[in-house]
C-alpha cells in the first residue's frame, strides 16, 4: 500500500504540471475547447455512422488477411518501440545518465497507454512515472521535467510530420478544417518553420526554461533533432498501421492518411477523451471516408484493438505487477 507522503509526492508533480507555462484562465479556455471538440465530434461521428451495414462491417474484419494484422501489429511495436525512447531522451537531457534504459522503457510504456486509455494523460501519466522514478532517487521536479520534455517530443514529432505530409498532400485535411489546400500548404510552411526557429534557437547556446523554483533545462540542437526523428517514427509507423489495414480497394493515399491520421491523433489529446474515443474516429471518417465506410470502419475497429486496446491492457498487467512485487518485497 502506498504512504500518505508519497501520495502527496505524486499530487506535487501533478500540481507543478498545472502551474507551470499556464494560467487558470488558460486552463479554463482549454477545458472549453476540449468540451467543444468532443461535443462537436459526437455530432459528426452520429452523422458518419448512419446507414452504416454492421454486419458488412463485420464481414470485412473478417475477411481482413493475418498477414496484414500480423504487419501493423509490427508497425505498432516499432511506434511504441521509439515510444520508449522519449522518458530516455528526457533523463539524458537532465543529466541522469544512472537510470538505466530498462527503467525508462518502463515508464514511458506504462504511462502512455493507460494514461491516453483513461483520458486523463496530465494526471494519471506523472503519476505512474513517479511510482517508478521514485525508486531510482527522482524527485518531484524531476518526474515534472521528464512529464515536460516527453510532451516536447511529442509534439516537436507531431508538428513535423504533419507539415511535411501536409505539403505532400494539401487537401488531406479540408474536410476536417475547412480550409482549401492553398491555405493549408501555407499552414505547413508555417509549422515547418516555428519548428526550424526552435531547433535554430536551442542550437546556439544551451537554454533553460520555466521559474527560480522549478528550471527545465532544454536539450540541445542535436538533440532536438534527434527528438523530431523518434516523434517522426513514432507517428509515422502507427500511421503506417492504419494504413495497411485500409483495403486497397478504397484507393486511399498514404500521405492522405498520415495527414489525417496526425490531424485525428492531435484532436483526440486536445478532447481529453479516453484513447481519443470519438474524436479520434470522427477525424478519420470524415477525413478518409466517401465510398466503403464499412470497410473503412473494420480497419478502424482492427486498429483500435492493435494500438490502443492491447498495448492498455499490457502496460496495465506490467505495471499492477511491479506494484504488487514491490508490494511483497516491503513485506518482507
Amino acid at each position: 500500500m502506498t504512504s500518505l507522503p508519497e501520495w502527496i509526492h505524486t499530487l506535487k508533480v501533478i500540481a507543478l504540471q498545472k502551474t507551470f507555462g499556464g494560467s487558470a484562465r488558460l486552463r479554463g479556455l482549454g477545458v472549453v475547447v476540449s468540451v467543444v471538440i468532443a461535443g462537436l465530434a459526437i455530432f459528426a461521428l452520429t452523422h458518419a455512422l448512419k446507414n452504416v451495414d454492421y454486419d458488412e462491417v463485420f464481414g470485412a474484419v473478417r475477411r481482413t488477411n493475418a498477414g496484414t494484422v500480423v504487419l501493423a501489429l509490427m508497425l505498432v511495436a516499432t511506434s511504441y518501440g521509439s515510444l520508449t525512447l522519449y522518458d530516455l531522451l528526457a533523463l539524458r537531457t537532465m543529466g541522469r545518465t544512472d537510470v538505466p534504459y530498462r527503467i525508462a522503457a518502463l515508464a514511458s510504456f506504462t504511462s502512455y497507454p493507460i494514461a491516453h486509455g483513461v483520458g486523463a494523460v496530465a494526471l494519471i501519466a506523472p503519476v505512474i512515472r513517479y511510482r517508478i522514478y521514485s525508486y531510482h532517487r527522482l524527485g518531484v521536479f524531476d518526474v515534472a521535467n521528464i512529464s515536460f520534455l516527453t510532451g516536447l517530443t511529442f509534439w516537436l514529432g507531431n508538428l513535423t510530420a504533419l507539415g511535411l505530409s501536409l505539403l505532400g498532400a494539401p487537401d488531406a485535411i479540408s474536410l476536417i478544417d475547412f480550409l482549401p489546400a492553398p491555405v493549408n500548404r501555407w499552414l505547413a510552411v508555417a509549422l515547418l518553420l516555428g519548428v526550424f526557429a526552435f531547433l535554430l534557437w536551442t542550437w546556439r547556446q544551451p537554454r533553460r526554461i520555466g521559474t527560480r523554483r522549478w528550471p527545465v533545462r532544454l536539450p540541445s540542437g542535436p538533440v532536438v533533432l534527434l527528438q523530431i526523428a523518434i516523434g517522426i517514427v513514432d507517428l509515422g509507423a502507427a500511421a503506417l498501421a492504419m494504413y495497411v489495414l485500409i483495403p486497397a480497394g478504397l484507393d486511399i493515399g498514404i500521405f492522405r492518411v498520415i495527414v489525417v491520421f496526425i490531424a485525428a491523433t492531435l484532436l483526440g489529446f486536445a478532447s481529453h477523451t479516453p484513447a481519443g474515443i470519438g474524436v479520434f474516429d470522427a477525424a478519420i471518417l470524415i477525413g478518409l471516408g466517401g465510398e466503403g465506410r464499412e470497410s473503412l470502419i473494420a480497419a478502424l475497429l482492427i486498429f483500435r484493438v492493435l494500438y490502443h486496446f492491447l498495448p492498455f491492457v499490457i502496460a496495465l498487467g506490467l505495471f499492477g505487477g511491479l506494484e504488487g512485487w514491490r508490494s511483497m518485497y516491503a513485506k518482507r
